[in-house]
Formats: structure tokens, sequence, C-alpha cells
């Protein structure tokens, strides 16, 4: 089903330093090792960045697994989207990042930080490679995708630790990989932006001859990103300019169904930016989403593992809407959405019968309503977890295949039932949304009220929400275009939520949070709730610490390593570790 792979083993650069006293061992290649000779063509390149686009989905040769996830999933248990889910003493490491119990030893952190350096590594290879070969100009088009790669490793970096070393195809072709994360060496904004630019002016603009293969970027996809990337600067009238060329480019489009962007029908549509070209070709599995592994129903007709990733009840209350089909923007913890906590599968349930937006069941597993194709949700026996864990009642969708899409489910043992469906970085609603950020920071409310608008009113066409059996709609779905923007402080209220609601899920909300400078006071929030709606009271005090909680820690072993090495080179943790 799709024409370009992710998932296929690179091909390394090896060198070699000998201090050998027999000249001709010198001069004799060695044994199935690459040149850069063997490598400066077309054929080679290709294949080398390959190697690069490989790593998109958290997987290297020497990491794997769901500590390296490319899809952020565990970003929406640190934030409120989601709780850790299965049984407590499963992934103790990940209950206590949930808890904000952040040592610096955690697995977790290693796992997230290696990952997007080696994605790193392999683009300035990539990039070495053509700068030293015979005519650079005729591999514009290659160097413009390992610039944009390396600039997506990169910001992942720098949104979760911050404070990480900048490694230049310079230093890495001077194997100077040790390098002070402050100072000159330390990645900046800047940085980012110049790769993204680069990849913006240069990325072709439509698919077609050799670059057809829909999982490369566009140029258009560089500058949303280049957008993204002014917006968590603070750069606003910037990041409206790039993001308002991309709208205005006719590149994207919202798909007509919302749930679309999360089938294999819908896959490398109008709507997808960036994703992660995932595949389970036919179930093997192998090309498909290791890293989200453990994030299947623990019971019911999957026959699947492990229970993790359930939302948070705070995530479904927020799709709660009022008599007019708007948000409930300030009262929606004033009261919650019916669940079947503690309610055994056989005993009698009846669903929520308040207003919901019809996102919401194409996000979240409830008892009573259709599952990805699946029939009724049942509840507890498709739930893992007891009632005593920290888990609650619901259950994640957007990262299921679907009934009857076989070519998508991975099957074997533990661990190989791999969805095939792709993961977006970027899709083009939150292009929309970001852009719309944007205009209502410079002041154009009129701007950002129509680009709101217009995802909101995708999720509005009845005909596309999830139905019973009968044909009837599955819940009291109820959902409006906003009328006005009042003032700047009422559109980013309504701009703030329309993100939970489109994008829940999806691993954006913990940098929207940070970006927002409203961390502390939203996730606070969210610990209380949870516990008071008698879902869990397992929090234990937990709360986000300021001017700490916003980065993750360095992982310890990465400092010992350093810090043990090179003389005068230091890395300096984070600060509040």
């Amino acid at each position: 089903m799709k024409n370009f792979k992710t998932f296929i083993l690179s091909i390394s650069l090896v060198l070699f330093v000998t201090n050998a006293c027999n000249e001709s061992f010198t001069e004799v290649p060695a044994y199935g090792a690459l040149s850069d000779d063997n490598l400066a063509n077309a054929t080679g390149i290709d294949l080398l960045l390959t190697g690069v686009y490989s790593v998109l989905d958290g997987q290297t040769n020497t990491q794997g697994g769901w500590t390296s996830s490319g899809d952020n999933w565990w970003m929406d248990v640190i934030a409120d989207d989601a709780h850790k889910g299965s049984t407590d003493g499963d992934q103790a490491d990940l209950y206590d990042i949930e808890v904000y119990n952040w040592a610096t030893g955690n697995g977790y952190w290693l796992g997230l930080w290696k990952a997007p350096f080696s994605g790193v590594n392999r683009a300035n290879s990539v990039i070495n490679l053509i700068n030293g070969s015979d005519n650079p100009a005729d591999y514009s088009v290659q160097m413009a995708q390992a610039m944009f790669l390396r600039a997506h490793f990169n910001m992942q970096l720098k949104l979760k630790f911050g404070n990480v070393p900048d490694i230049t195809p310079e230093s890495a072709a001077a194997l100077e990989y040790n390098l002070p994360n402050a100072g000159e060496t330390l990645l900046t904004w800047a940085d980012i932006e110049a790769d993204y630019t680069y990849a913006a002016t240069n990325l072709p603009g439509s698919r077609s001859g050799s670059y057809s293969e829909a999982g490369r970027p566009l140029s258009h996809a560089a500058r949303a990103f280049l957008g993204k990337v002014y917006l968590h600067q603070g750069k606003w009238s910037e990041a409206l300019a790039a993001l308002d060329a991309v709208i205005g480019s006719g590149a994207y489009a919202l798909n007509s169904e919302y749930v679309e962007n999360f089938k294999s029908t819908g896959e490398n549509s109008s709507e997808s930016v960036f994703a992660i070209q995932f595949a389970s070709d036919g179930g093997v599995s192998n090309q498909g989403n290791k890293g989200g592994t453990l994030n299947f129903p623990g019971g019911g007709p999957l026959g699947t593992c492990c229970g993790f990733y359930q939302p948070s009840q705070d995530l479904v209350d927020a799709y709660q809407t009022d008599a007019n089909g708007l948000p409930l923007l300030d009262t929606y913890q004033n009261s919650h959405v019916t669940n079947d906590y503690k309610v055994n599968s056989d005993d009698p349930f009846t669903p929520h019968t308040g207003n919901l937006d019809p996102r919401l069941d194409y996000t979240v597993g409830r008892r009573g309503i259709d599952y990805n194709g699946y029939g009724p949700m049942v509840g507890k026996d498709w739930i893992r977890a007891s009632f005593d864990d920290i888990s609650g009642p619901y259950l994640p969708k957007k990262n299921h295949y679907w009934n009857g899409d076989d070519a998508n489910r991975g099957t074997g043992g533990w661990g190989e039932q791999r969805s095939g469906i792709n993961y977006h970085f970027m899709r083009y609603s939150d292009v929309l949304l970001m852009a719309a950020e944007a205009a209502v920071e410079t002041g154009n409310l009129s701007k950002a009220l129509d680009y709101v608008n217009q995802v909101r009113n995708r999720a509005a066409k009845s005909e596309h929400w999830v139905k019973n059996p009968d044909g009837t709609n599955a819940a009291n779905y109820k959902i409006a275009p906003y009328a006005s923007f009042d003032s700047k402080e009422d559109a980013l209220k309504k701009l703030m939520m329309e993100r939970t609601l489109e994008l829940g899920g999806e691993g954006h909300r913990f940098f929207d949070l940070v970006r927002w400078g409203t961390a502390k006071a939203e996730l606070d929030a969210y610990l209380q709730y949870e516990s008071s709606q008698g879902l869990t009271t397992k929090f234990g005090g937990a709360s986000f610490t300021s001017g700490k909680s916003e980065y993750y820690a360095i992982p310890q072993q990465q400092i010992d390593i350093v810090n043990g090495g090179d003389a005068g080179v230091v890395y300096t943790q984070n600060p509040g570790y």
C-alpha cells in the first residue's frame, strides 16, 4: 500500500582509524565497509537518506521500543490527555513520570534522548557526503531532505530537553560528539530555523517523477514546521506569514471526514502534512508502530496487549458542549461525562445523554459506543487494569486499526500487534489552528475566527458522526462554529480549547501547555480533578514544578559518559534535578 517505507535497514558509514605498522594494511579497504567514494552517487545518497527517514519512528539499530516512540504517546501521559494505563506495577518508570517523580536515571528519558540524536547523526552523514561529492549542486533535493529531517530531530530534542548540544555536520565529520550543552555549542532555535528555511527553499512543491513518494516532505511542509518554530518563540508575525503561505499554497486541505485521518483509507491524504509511514505488510508488522506496542486494549475481540495509554476523564469532559453546540470553556470540570468506572461489563450501564462534541468518539473508546468497527465497547472486560489501578474506564482510538483493515493490523505473538496506520507529526488542521493563534497574537481576530471555524465546521458534518447499528447517532452530538471572537483573551481561550478537541491524543498537548505558560495551572488542576472524580487516589500530592518540569531530565547515563570522557567537556543537568 505504501510506496515509501521508512523502516528500512540503513547503510551506515564505517570509519576505521588505525596505527598499524603494516602500511599495506591501511591501503586495503576493510571487508564489508563502504567508503565515501562508493556512496557519493545518487543511489548511495538515497540509501543513506532512507536510513535517516527510518529513525522517525524512534527505532534504531541500537535503540527501540516504546520509550523512544516517535508518536510521542507518553507525552500525553505527562500532560492531561491520558493516564499511563494498564496495571500500576507494569512499567513503573512511566508511572513515576506520570506523577512527576522525575529521576534522572529513568530509562524513558534515555530512549527519548538517543533516538533523535541518531537521526541527527544520520542526517549529518548525508550532508557531509553531499558536500564532499564532485558536484554537491546535483543533490540539492537530497540535501534539503536531510536538512528537514535534521531540523525535525533537533526540534524534538529542543522541545523535550531544552539544553542540548548542536551536533553539526562539521563536528560529526571530526568525530566531535561530546560537546557541552551550553555556550557556543548549545542548540538554538535559530539553528533549527536555518535548516527548515533551507528545506523550504529547496524542496519540491509537489510530488512528481522521482519525488512522488508520499512520505517525503514538500517545501510547504518545511514552511509549516518553520511556522511552528516561530510560534514556540513567540515570533507571531513571522509565524503567521509562514503559515499563511502554507494555507495559501493550496497544497493541503481538510479531509471531509475527521476520522479519515486515523484510518488507512485517509493516509497521505490532503490533510497529511508530514507523517511516519507505518506499514504492517499484511500482518508481518516489522514496519508497524513498534513504539505503540503497549497501547491496544488488554481484552476484547482484538486479542491484543497491553492496555496502556488510557484517556483521562478530564479530556473526555472537555468534549461537553452547551445548548448551542459550543464548548464549556470555563465550566466543563463542573460536571463530567457519565462513565462506567467500577461497573462490570455484565452490569447495566447507560451512556452519557448530555451534549457532546462528535470528535470525542473518534478519540476515546467509551462503553456502549462503537469501537473502530468492532461493535460497542463493553467496558471493563476490554480494560486490562483492575478498578484499583491508575487507569480509568476509557480506551484510545486514534492509534488503533479498524475492523476489516487486516492489511494494517500486525499479527503474531506479544509485541507484534503493531498498527500500520500512519502517525501525523502535523495535520492541516494543526496548520490552521497555529495560524489562528498567530493571527490572534497579531490582532487579526477575524482571520483567526475563520481558521478555527474551518476546523469546527468539518467536525459538524453529521453524516460522518459515529453511528449506532440502526444508523442513529451514537450519542447526543452537538457542535457549531463560533459567532465571534470578542477579544484577544476570548479568542485565545477558544483557540486553546479547540486544539484540545481537535488534536486530543496526538502527542501535542504537553508542548502546547509549556508554550502557553499554563502548564503549572492546568496540570495541577488536572491532577486534583482526576482524583476528585474517584477514578484514582494514587497521584499522592503530585504536582508540576515550574522552572523544572517544562523540560525532561537529561539522562544521567549520558552525563556520566560525557563528563567521564574528553577533558574539559561538561554536560550540565537541566534546572531543578
